[in-house]
């Protein structure tokens, strides 16, 4: 009979898991290998999984942005239900800083109340299909019988509420794509719709996440134990991705050398040829994580990482804050 504990034990075998400051500040570096409008790439290395995890939760389900929230329809004689055009409408992503409004009161009458300059956007979606009297009477393509037969998210318009026109530029609110397809009408269906974005964080609604996908793996690490050459080392390329083992000339033999195992996805096919798998080790560095951010075009990725941030200090200072004031000794 084997009896095993409860408790999880802190240390691995060979791994000091201990907390150390004067490490940590040494140590600790974030390295930004792409960055562009949509998407970045970055080191965090340094840190323990729960902090990386933490951003990661954070990205994903704290970071406010601007969503339709209120969806008044006036008229709609489409094909598409009510509830459906809603739902739809309430996905697509608007382009505003949600770090210029105020969240809305979330009491009994907020529901009722009319949104203001500081916490709610005006949206306006007004268009009707008809035929193109211009269409030549052979025709059969609905792209040249009909005007407006199919409604884009480019045809929302922003509706300024007190002095937003004069806070805000006329192209800085929005839908973030323009070729999002709503719906399909035909001569004499019309849409008349009145849309309110407010502010609001992913952990409420997915239409509020500013991400796209954020998520993270640690550094894959790989050393080879002996001296790989000839043939063998060409088939020890080939068990890994294109540019994580390269050959090198040595005395006239291509020799394997590990020349970059960020691009390594972990395949293990190595492990299948039985002249191969004792010459390599793999293995994860456990302090060395790789994140990948795709905003969905609200907000730059670099901005949601430093928003993240300041989430995360702004929790810290609170649990302090609450440490401190507690009686516990």
């Amino acid at each position: 009979m084997k009896v095993h504990t409860t408790d999880f034990p802190g240390n691995y075998p060979g791994y000091d898991d201990t907390w150390d400051m004067q490490k940590f500040q040494k140590n600790f570096r974030i390295d930004v290998v792409h960055l562009d409008e949509s998407s970045m790439e970055f080191d965090m290395v340094g840190i323990d999984a729960a902090i990386a995890n933490a951003f990661r939760r954070i990205l994903l389900a704290e970071v406010p942005t601007m969503a339709i929230e209120k969806v008044f329809i006036y008229n709609n004689t489409s094909i598409v239900q009510d509830e459906v055009l809603a739902q739809r409408l309430g996905l697509i992503p608007i382009k505003a800083d949600p770090r210029l409004f105020e969240y809305r009161n979330a009491g009994e009458d907020s529901a009722e109340e009319e949104g203001s300059e500081i916490d709610t956007i005006q949206l306006q979606l007004k268009i009707k299909c008809s035929r193109n009297p211009r269409a030549s009477k052979d025709s059969s393509d609905p792209q040249e019988l009909y005007l407006n037969h199919i409604v884009y998210s480019r045809d929302i318009k922003w509706v300024p509420i007190g002095n937003q026109s004069d806070v805000f530029a006329e192209s800085s609110i929005g839908p973030v794509h323009d070729d999002i397809v709503i719906a399909q009408l035909r001569p004499g269906q019309e849409l008349d719709i009145i849309m309110h974005c407010v502010k609001g964080i992913g952990k409420d609604h997915a239409k509020f996440s500013p991400v796209a996908t954020a998520s993270y793996r640690l550094l894959p690490e790989i050393t080879l134990l002996e001296l790989v050459e000839g043939e063998k080392a060409e088939r020890l390329k080939h068990c890994f991705s294109q540019g994580v083992i390269d050959l090198e000339d040595a005395n006239g033999k291509k020799v394997a050398k590990v020349m970059n195992s960020r691009l390594d996805t972990c395949s293990r096919e190595v492990l299948r040829h039985s002249d191969l798998k004792n010459v390599v080790k793999l293995g994860r560095v456990r302090d060395h994580f790789i994140f990948t951010v795709e905003s969905t075009g609200i907000l730059c990725p670099d901005i949601l990482i430093t928003e993240a941030i300041k989430i995360l200090m702004a929790k810290c200072q609170r649990f302090l804050n609450e440490l401190g004031s507690s009686n516990i000794q």
